[in-house]
């Protein structure tokens, strides 16, 4: 399964910028997430959305700046990322989750069966 993910760019600190993903059509995803990974750091968890109530989650270092969202009928997810900050800056990786463990466990990223390939946030102070 391979995700296509697009968006990211170069902004300066409070600005925002917008991530897509898509999944190919017709397969069942049970969560989209979004985790990224900054130069000498760890990926870490930064938003996900199950596909059954539409709950969202996110990590404490991006509420109230970042919305996750997802068309289910089209299997895509966005990430809409306002106020940035210097410290968001990292690349940006969405994944799909497609058990019920991926969509309990969303924040680590062995849930997830299938990732895009990256996509670069940078902003400026």
């Amino acid at each position: 399964v391979q995700l296509q993910a697009s968006g990211g760019g170069s902004v300066p600190s409070g600005g925002s910028l917008r991530l897509s993903c898509a999944a190919p059509e017709g397969i069942y995803v049970v969560v989209m997430g979004w985790f990224r990974q900054a130069p000498g750091r760890e990926r870490e968890f930064v938003a996900a959305i199950r596909r059954r109530g539409d709950t969202r989650f996110y990590a404490d270092s991006v509420k109230g700046r970042f919305t996750i969202s997802r068309d289910n009928a089209k299997n895509t997810a966005a990430l809409e990322m306002n106020s940035l900050k210097p410290e968001d800056t990292a690349v940006y990786y969405c994944a799909i989750g497609r058990t019920s463990d991926s969509g309990a466990y969303y924040y680590r990223s062995d849930a997830y069966a299938a990732w895009g390939q990256g996509t670069q946030v940078t902003v400026s102070s």
